[in-house]
């Protein structure tokens, strides 16, 4: 993965470097927690890459339930539960599937409570018959959140009594009421670490169980993450990418640009930007402060929101999101309607990278901030490093902005008033 911003960013490097040199004791404070190599800390999700135990308590789990028969892994939760999962389920596998209905063990997900698409769901369960061709992933790290128990119980009374005995597992905080009655009625469980939240915990069993039972090489999720993390260690400042991107947003907020606009030039990973906009938007949006993180993707929403982009108010900073893309396809030699220029014969990643690049163009062109995060490809190593460089991130933007990055006390509020009004 490469970050560039030199001359895109419309701020001078000097006010970059000096800025991100204030976080060099913090800095500081993250390479003595990995020295620790423990969970002691608000920041300790770092050392998820890092923790063969939870690893090899996930993979045990894995091989005793995976068969060749399974279909469906049904992962239930929402939030932080939920979306770190989705974002590399989705750009390696979830954004094919339509195409690829023979192609299995698929992920479905339920977060919200959605009438319709629960109701569906149930007619597709109920004709499960072989226990085999199914895995229930149910988290919920407090264990008392309702849309998770709710989803859970209407999936359970869906199934057969030994499906439901026997396929489902319970991820959640050790010790937590969901974790305890899951225990006492000999159901798997798997542990989250108390202190990471929940939008930090895709590197967690939280991630890791469903992926791999979906396939998927978490092993190479994992080695991209423990290499991003060393990088974005790094006390050489101008080489550190989680660094200097907190420090360019930090400075742009105190301009009053207050929009990051995450631009995707690959549509599979549009639940990689519905993932970022969790980690940033529960992270510092508190105490009256915050950054809006808002998702877009090429070249579609060029087509929507590019107008505005280019022409309107000049309160946002872009990050650019591409990788090289396969050469495997190309348009016609002998076009049936030659309409647009330029684009006969042409490779299908040479037209994106076209696009991609005219876009970059154009911000430049008009002085609009931005910066290009380039990933290697779109491989299990590659997410793995653009979600610990996000999380790393996320981290120096809190201690920039002086906010705790690691709590979300208003998110309760609206669990509270719902619990209010369902017991009446």
């Amino acid at each position: 993965m490469k970050l560039t911003f030199f001359n895109t960013c419309q701020l001078p490097n000097s006010d970059i470097e000096k800025t991100a040199r204030t976080l060099l004791p913090y800095l500081k404070h993250l390479q003595m927690m990995t020295d620790k190599n423990n969970y002691d800390f608000d920041e300790s999700s770092i050392n998820l890459p890092f923790d063969e135990k939870s690893a090899g308590e996930v993979k045990k789990l894995v091989n005793k339930l995976k068969t060749e028969k399974l279909k469906y892994i049904v992962d239930i939760g929402i939030g932080g539960s939920n979306l770190g999962t989705k974002a590399v389920y989705d750009a390696l596998f979830g954004y094919f599937d339509i195409i690829q209905p023979n192609r299995y063990p698929k992920m479905i997900f339920l977060d919200t409570n959605d009438p319709e698409f629960i109701t569906r769901l149930v007619k597709l369960l109920k004709g499960i018959k072989l226990p085999e061709e199914i895995v229930i992933n149910a988290i919920s790290k407090s264990g008392g959140t309702t849309e998770t128990i709710t989803n859970l119980e209407i999936v359970l009374a869906s199934v057969d009594k030994t499906i439901a005995n026997a396929r489902l597992v319970v991820t959640s905080d050790k010790g937590s009421s969901f974790w305890n009655l899951a225990t006492e009625k000999n159901i798997p469980c798997l542990e989250i670490p108390k202190m990471v939240g929940g939008r930090y915990s895709v590197l967690s069993p939280v991630g890791l169980f469903p992926l791999m039972m979906a396939g998927l090489d978490v092993d190479s999720v994992l080695a991209g993450a423990r290499s991003m993390r060393n990088e974005c260690l790094s006390e050489s400042v101008l080489a550190n990418p989680a660094l200097i991107s907190a420090t360019i947003l930090f400075l742009h907020n105190t301009k009053g640009i207050n929009i990051n606009d995450n631009f995707f030039f690959h549509p599979e990973l549009e639940s990689v930007g519905k993932w970022y906009r969790q980690l940033m938007g529960e992270s510092i949006g508190k105490d009256g402060k915050g950054i809006t993180p808002t998702v877009s993707i090429g070249s579609t929403d060029l087509h929507s929101v590019g107008q505005l982009y280019f022409g309107g108010p000049k309160d946002k900073v872009t990050t650019i999101i591409s990788a090289p893309s396969p050469e495997t396809i190309a348009v016609s030699g002998n076009m049936m309607f030659p309409l647009v220029a330029h684009v006969e014969g042409k490779k299908f990643a040479t037209v994106i990278d076209a696009i991609c690049q005219g876009v970059a163009a154009t911000y430049n062109n008009l002085k609009l901030p931005y910066m290009k995060v380039v990933l290697d490809d779109l491989s299990e190593k590659s997410l793995g490093e653009f979600l610990q460089f996000k999380m790393i991130e996320m981290m120096f933007l809190g201690k920039l902005l002086g906010i705790n990055a690691f709590n979300q006390p208003h998110v309760e509020l609206y669990k509270v008033e719902t619990k209010k009004i369902l017991s009446q």
